[in-house]
């Protein structure tokens, strides 16, 4: 099966996707049944979609809503205030949002589950251009008297205005690029068009040969055709340079936050199980990401056992 078509696919049709493969001749006998509510990352969502996809070729009876709604969208309106059993998230939790989950009677248990590169993108017309420093990242996004013109960065490069896409500031994509380029969390110039939806950013981007945007590594690998990826330091992104750490400082890890609570149901302990499970298979690599070793997937189910067994 080609994962990131059927991905893509439910990326288009509608949000928030609702996985649910009820009639499956594979799996008649799965008494299994519930749901398991996801928000969230747009860049740890096409791995949900896919897990989900697969979880329900085993127990069909079970429904996965997953709403792409960004990790701190995801966070502050679903699943701190108990609407939904995890939250996909593209950086870790914030003290604040511990906070406000412990106040709620929540508390959200840490899985990693990959590895990504934050992906510069430019259109493939964008014959000037191919490397960008994080200086030059720096001078194009702070907040502060940033670039208005492509030859404001470097004089080679056209005497026109940038066209700017990106997610919005309850992205955690946002929250690292920001940090990382800007040296602050969340300092970012605001004449920019933001979005939760990467494939809007890939339509605008390839549309316009003077746009940039960024988003993670599996919208680029999903769109080899429509827009083109900047080498940053000289360094492509790819699965092989976000393994080794030499793609920086855009390499990070991406996540689940399980709520303790939700854990108690069946559904969501065999979910997050399974879920656990594919994190150090070729499903990880062939939607876009780094998968996690073997050893760090059975330290994170045999961690995921104890927590069970304590409930």
């Amino acid at each position: 099966m080609d994962f990131r078509k059927t991905i893509i696919l439910a990326l288009i049709i509608a949000m928030p996707v609702l996985v649910y493969a009820a009639g499956s001749s594979e799996t008649e006998g799965s008494t299994l049944s519930g749901s398991v509510k996801i928000a969230g990352s747009s860049t740890v969502y096409p791995i949900s979609v896919a897990v989900a996809e697969e979880f329900n070729h085993i127990h069909p009876k079970v429904e996965i809503p997953i709403q792409s709604t960004g990790t701190g969208g995801g966070f502050k309106n679903f699943f701190i205030p108990g609407k939904t059993d995890i939250n996909d998230a593209s950086r870790p939790i914030k003290d604040s949002e511990k906070e406000a989950a412990a106040a709620n009677g929540i508390e959200a248990i840490e899985f990693r589950v990959a590895t990504d590169a934050i992906t510069i993108v430019v259109s493939p017309k964008a014959d000037w251009v191919d490397n960008i420093t994080v200086e030059q990242l720096n001078q194009i996004w702070r907040p502060e008297n940033p670039a208005m013109k492509w030859s404001d960065v470097n004089p080679s490069w056209p005497d026109e205005p940038f066209e700017l896409y990106g997610p919005t500031s309850a992205s955690g994509t946002f929250d690292y690029f920001t940090d990382e380029i800007n040296g602050e969390e969340g300092a970012s110039r605001s004449d920019y068009q933001g979005t939760e939806q990467d494939n809007t950013i890939v339509q605008a981007v390839n549309g316009s040969q003077f746009a940039m945007g960024y988003f993670g590594m599996a919208y680029y690998l999903e769109n080899l055709s429509k827009v083109k990826p900047l080498r940053v330091g000289g360094v492509l992104p790819s699965i092989e340079s976000a393994k080794s750490g030499e793609y920086s400082p855009l390499s990070r890890p991406i996540f689940i936050y399980v709520s303790k609570e939700s854990l108690k149901r069946p559904e969501v302990q065999e979910y997050v199980r399974f879920y656990l499970k594919q994190t150090s298979t070729d499903l990880i690599k062939e939607i876009g990401y780094v998968p996690l070793t073997d050893s760090e997937m059975k330290a994170n189910l045999d961690r995921l056992e104890s927590i069970i067994s304590s409930l």
